[in-house]
This record gives structure tokens, C-alpha cells and sequence, in this order.
């Protein structure tokens, strides 16, 4: 049975596992980057260790929304092409990517160690914590042509229509960061600047993993020098497309940076320190969800445009019990464990964990109901209805999110940081289960029209 002929007529629960599996497995990895560093360096460095490595975080958004921007839209663009049996075309805009890819992440690098300090500071860093993130983050610049070659060119691998080689990019990179970590952190004795030289080690081997895949005989296209002339009119659809993308991350970035300075101000490094420990558990339940977006996004797409309306109700609905239930688990471990997942990254800091645990209670107390908001915001957009998409995917994370952040800590001090979390929660929550009823509905009966 060819694969369309499968979007349409295989079990949906089945569909849904072979296509999420893999993407589950990889956004599983990748947030394992920002875990395992946290948990090392919390047990190699203290408290102040991790408040350095939190207040880092907009940089990495900033980077990784760079690479989205050109491996999301020159994606599109190879997928496109090679569906025209255009491979030659689609091989130019592999071309003009990598050059895009290089050229950005050189300026990045220049930029960011030139404007490092302040940058720094912009992102909440206390002159006690400076050093620390100067010392990781030096690191981490140096390293940006790996981190934008691997997570790019990946997006490259799953356009060619091969889920798995991409997710095993993934894992080659977060298990050798895995293992890299206790040796440069601890046996060699680098601290936090040999978590970050663990991470662009394991970079630079997904790095050349990928641009292997293209240079052998496994992928459908291949790099070619002849390619890397720049063609405006490539170079403007990649943009183009790739703009949604880096939208979202510039705006997680900025949302962060403001979030790590409310914290600051409110409540000192510590507080920086509990944020970078509940954010390390909200990307390990967070993640998984995205790759179960990513797997209803053809099912529910192919169906739509058949007009098997009732097949893409029961995958949406399918995919938010999914999502849910991961959501579920997070709220009882926030709940029930909040002291000991504190104590897995710095057991010696009693400080720590008395607003560790107080904290992580405020600020994931919604989190039930986020599941649904992801995974209703990404139907939309994959039911071609982007800007809708974008706005709801927007609400929970600016919209809402960074006006509560600035009013209720007036209020409330650092509750009221803490307090921001579930209210935009809630609010985005409430917002997008308007428009999710209503199209449910509509399905229902369009289906009825279309039998």
C-alpha cells in the first residue's frame, strides 16, 4: 500500500505511532541537550552554575530560529521541487542553503563574541552570574556552524520524505553530549565550560553525519560546489517561508529574556536557578507534543483536502488525548515529586529546593490543558489556516505570557512571575478551545454534506 493510499485508509492510532515515533525520539533528544547540561553543571558548579546556563537560553532560541529559517523554507522548496521532478532545482536550493547556512552562522559567531557582555546582560545575567555564562556561552559561539549545519540540514533529510535518518541525527548528537559531559565536567574538572565544549563536540559529529548523508549515495539530492552562487529569487523564497518559523523562536527568545529579568529583579539568581530547573522539565514534556503534531500534520492534511473530514476529527482528537496524557504526567510529577526533580540537579542547596518546590507547584499547575493548546494551534496550521495558527501559537507565549509578566510582579513580586505561567495557560487555552469547538463542529458537518 503506497503512503497516500495509507493517510487515508490505514488506523489512525497506527498512523499516528509510525508517524510520531521518530519525531518523538528526536525532540526528545534535542531538549536533552538543555537537561543533561543543566543537571551536570547543577551538580558540578552549584546553583549559580545553572542560573549562568538559564540565562544563556535566548541565545540558543535566537540561533536555533536562524537555522529554522533556512532549513524550514528551503525545505519546503526541495519537497516542492522534487515533487515537480525538478531534482536539479531542488539540489540549487540545497546549495543556496548551505552558503545561507554559513554565512549566518559566521556573523552570529563574530557578532555574539564582539556583544557578548551586553547581550548578556539583556538576558538577565547579575554580575555575579556573568562569568558564568561568559565562559559557556564563548564556547557555544564558536561552535554555531555545527549547531546550524546539523539542526538545518536536518530539516533537509525529513523533506526527502526519511523521518528516521533525521531522528538518528538527533540521537548521535544528545547520546555523545550525554557521555561527553561527565568527562569535560567532572573527570577532566572544566566545569561549565566543559559542558559547552561536550555540546559543540556532539554538534559538530551530527554535523558531519548530515552533510555526509548528502555528499554519499543515500540522499535524493546532493551538494554541489557548482550550487553555492546565491540566486536571489531562491534566497528570497527560503525567507519567505522560513519567516513563520523564526518568527516564533525570535519571540521565544525575547519572551525568555524578559522572564529571566523579572526573575532577577524579583527574586534574585536562585530564582533564575528554580526557572532553568522547571523549564528543564516543561521541554522534556513539551517536546514529545510537538512530535506528535508533527505526525498528525499529514494524516490530518491528506484527509482534509480528501474530504475525509470524520478521519481528521478523530486524529486531532486522537492526537490531543495523546498530548494530554504527557501533559497529565508532568502536573503529577510537578505536584507529587517537585523536591526531588529540584534535588537531581543540586541536592546541597536546601534554598534551592524550598523555592524549587513552591515555585514548580505555581508555575505548571495549568499544565493539564496545554497539551490541547499545542496540538489545536498546530491543526490549524495543518489544515493550511497558518496565520490563525501562529496567532494562537502566539497567545500563550507573548501575547498573554509577556504582559502578565510585567504586571503581575508589580502585584504580586515573585509570585507574580510565578503566576504568569498558568494564567497564560489558561488564558491561550480558553482562546483556542473557542475556535477548536467550532471547527470540530464544522467538520461534523461536513461531513455529513460530503458522505
Amino acid at each position: 500500500m503506497d503512503q497516500a493510499k495509507q493517510l487515508g485508509e490505514k488506523n489512525i492510532l497506527g498512523l499516528l505511532l509510525k508517524f510520531s515515533g521518530p519525531a518523538i525520539v528526536g525532540m526528545l533528544s534535542q531538549a536533552l541537550y538543555n537537561v543533561v547540561d543543566r543537571v551536570f553543571i547543577g551538580r558540578a558548579v552549584g546553583t549559580l552554575g545553572i542560573a549562568g546556563i538559564t540565562v544563556t537560553f535566548p541565545f540558543m532560541l535566537a540561533m536555533m530560529g536562524f537555522s529554522m529559517l533556512i532549513g524550514v523554507g528551503a525545505t519546503a522548496l526541495i519537497s516542492l521541487r522534487l515533487g515537480a521532478q525538478k531534482k536539479e532545482e531542488a539540489e540549487l536550493v540545497v546549495g543556496n542553503a548551505v552558503v545561507l547556512m554559513i554565512s549566518i552562522a559566521l556573523t552570529i559567531t563574530i557578532l555574539g563574541l564582539v556583544f557578548l557582555n551586553p547581550l548578556l546582560r539583556l538576558s538577565g545575567a547579575s554580575p555575579i552570574v556573568l562569568p558564568y555564562s561568559r565562559d559557556y556561552m564563548q564556547i557555544i559561539l564558536m561552535g554555531t556552524i555545527f549547531s546550524t549545519i546539523s539542526h538545518g540540514m536536518n530539516n533537509f533529510i525529513r523533506g526527502e520524505g526519511n523521518p528516521k535518518i533525521a531522528m538518528f541525527t538527533m540521537l548521535i548528537g544528545s547520546l555523545l553530549n550525554l557521555g561527553l559531559d561527565p568527562i569535560f565536567i567532572f573527570v577532566i574538572g572544566m566545569g561549565i565550560k566543559g559542558a559547552a565544549i561536550a555540546t559543540i563536540l556532539s554538534q559538530m559529529v551530527s554535523s558531519v553525519w548530515v552533510v555526509m548523508y548528502f555528499l554519499g549515495g543515500k540522499s535524493l539530492v546532493k551538494i554541489h560546489s557548482r550550487n553555492f552562487r546565491l540566486n536571489l529569487p531562491i534566497v528570497r523564497n527560503i525567507v519567505a517561508i522560513g519567516m513563520a518559523p523564526f518568527a516564533m523562536q525570535i519571540a521565544g527568545s525575547l519572551l525568555n529574556g524578559i522572564l529571566n529579568n523579572q526573575l532577577r529583579i524579583h527574586g534574585g539568581d536562585l530564582a533564575v536557578s528554580v526557572f532553568g530547573i522547571i523549564f528543564a522539565l516543561l521541554i522534556m514534556i513539551v517536546m514529545p507534543i510537538f512530535g506528535i503534531c508533527q505526525g498528525a500534520q499529514p494524516i490530518i492534511g491528506y484527509n482534509y483536502g480528501a474530504r475525509s473530514y470524520e478521519r481528521v476529527r478523530k486524529t486531532l482528537l486522537l492526537a490531543i488525548a495523546a498530548a494530554s496524557g504527557l501533559t497529565l504526567l508532568g502536573f503529577l510529577l510537578a505536584m507529587f515529586f517537585p523536591a526531588q526533580i529540584i534535588q537531581l540537579f543540586n541536592k546541597d542547596d536546601p534554598a534551592l529546593t524550598e523555592l524549587g518546590t513552591h515555585a514548580m507547584r505555581i508555575f505548571l499547575m495549568m499544565m493539564p490543558i496545554v497539551g490541547f493548546q499545542i496540538v489545536s494551534s498546530h491543526y490549524f496550521q495543518a489544515v493550511g489556516k497558518a496565520r490563525l495558527s501562529m496567532l494562537l501559537g502566539l497567545s500563550r507565549q507573548v501575547i498573554i505570557l509577556i504582559p502578565a509578566l510585567l504586571i503581575l510582579p508589580l502585584i504580586f513580586g515573585l509570585n507574580g512571575v510565578w503566576f504568569a505561567g498558568p494564567s497564560a495557560d489558561l488564558g491561550s487555552s480558553l482562546l483556542t478551545g473557542a475556535f477548536i469547538i467550532r471547527e470540530i463542529r464544522r467538520l461534523k458537518q461536513m461531513q455529513v454534506r460530503n458522505p
